[in-house]
């Protein structure tokens, strides 16, 4: 049995003692999601055009964007949005 400053029994706790500091991920692989700032004359399949070579990805921005986008043909300049990774 091991005693420890509190006087309590330590045997019931966990050992840290080789914990080493360090910079770590709380989630590994974890998807890195670029923004972007809409310009007057952008439309989402062009601005998928940009990041994804496809027009038709056009989607993949819209759907994670829906908390600030109601309506794919409704973005407006100034708008931050959010552009997943390419798949």
């Amino acid at each position: 049995m091991t005693i420890g400053q509190d006087g309590k029994n330590d045997d019931d706790m966990p050992d840290f003692s080789d914990v080493r500091s360090g910079a770590s991920s709380t989630a590994p692989g974890a998807e890195v999601v670029q923004t972007y700032e809409v310009k007057s004359g952008d439309s989402l399949s062009k601005i998928a055009k940009n990041f994804y070579g496809n027009g038709n990805a056009w989607k993949r921005i819209y759907e994670a964007n829906t908390d600030i986008l109601k309506d794919p043909n409704k973005i407006y300049p100034g708008q931050k949005l959010k552009i997943p990774p390419k798949a």
